[in-house]
Formats: structure tokens, C-alpha cells, sequence
């Protein structure tokens, strides 16, 4: 897989059927190792060992209503009372981050409403704040747990 503009880790992977499966921590399972699953298990490890997000607050590919559609997000990060304080949405790393990716996110925090958007392919990550008031505003890094 493709080196990432993210932290490595100590990571569990098989093989089986012919394909090869990586193991997730917060699913406590092996899922297929696709590009965009390479981005959101290194994205995840980065929340939890340099963003100190505990692990029991993430939740990963939940399924969810997006006007009348089922959708499926890729990362929500939970506050200590569970409320959403961060979604993220993965893409492989061939996949150039756009205003589609930025609007697809968007669309899924309607239903989630989290404080903090994030988008990623790996090699470049962009987050922003989203503040009722003000609206929108970029902010310079992944916020830590608990800003």
C-alpha cells in the first residue's frame, strides 16, 4: 500500500480468500484492505495515539439517514457526554480532495452535526470548524480530544 501522510503503527493483517484484510481496532475485526480502508485504519490510530481520542468514542461506518437515503460515514469521534465532536470522511489516496469530498461530508454532518468536519485521502488532511453563528472556518490542525 501507499506510504501515507500519517504516523505508522503496529498494524494486524491476513490473508484470506485472496485478498488481504487488515485488522480494526475500533470494530474489533479484520476487514478487506482496500486503499480507502489503508487511509481510515491509519487515520484512526493517528486519533487515538497522537490525538488522544479514546478509542471507545469512535465509531466507524455507521449507517445513517442523509435526506431519505441510507448513507454510511466513515469516522465520528464522540465527546465524554457522546455527543459528535468530529466526522471524518477517507478517501483512497488516488483520490484528490475536492469540494465533492468537502460536500459529501457536509452532507453527512447535517445528520450527525458534529462540531469538527474532516476530510483525508492520506496525504493531505483538511478539517474546519463548523460554529452556528459564524458559519464555517478552516482550522489548522486535526483538533486534540477535549479542545
Amino acid at each position: 500500500m501507499k506510504s501515507l501522510n500519517l504516523p505508522s503503527f503496529d498494524y494486524k493483517v491476513k490473508k484470506q480468500n485472496g485478498q488481504i484484510w487488515i485488522f480494526d481496532i475500533i470494530r474489533k475485526r479484520y476487514v478487506v484492505l482496500t486503499p480507502e480502508e489503508w487511509v481510515r485504519q491509519h487515520f484512526i490510530h493517528f486519533l487515538v495515539a497522537c490525538k488522544h481520542y479514546p478509542a471507545q468514542l469512535i465509531a466507524v461506518e455507521k449507517e445513517i439517514q442523509v435526506c431519505g437515503m441510507k448513507r454510511r460515514f466513515d469516522v465520528v469521534c464522540y465527546d465524554r457526554q457522546a455527543n459528535p465532536y468530529l466526522i471524518v470522511e477517507c478517501k483512497a489516496p488516488s483520490v484528490a480532495l475536492s469540494q465533492v469530498v468537502f460536500d459529501q461530508a457536509f452532507q453527512y454532518n447535517l445528520s450527525i452535526a458534529a462540531r469538527f468536519v474532516a476530510i483525508t485521502n492520506g496525504c493531505e488532511h483538511f478539517c474546519g470548524e463548523v460554529a452556528r453563528e459564524n458559519g464555517f472556518r478552516i482550522v489548522p490542525e486535526i483538533p486534540d480530544f477535549g479542545v
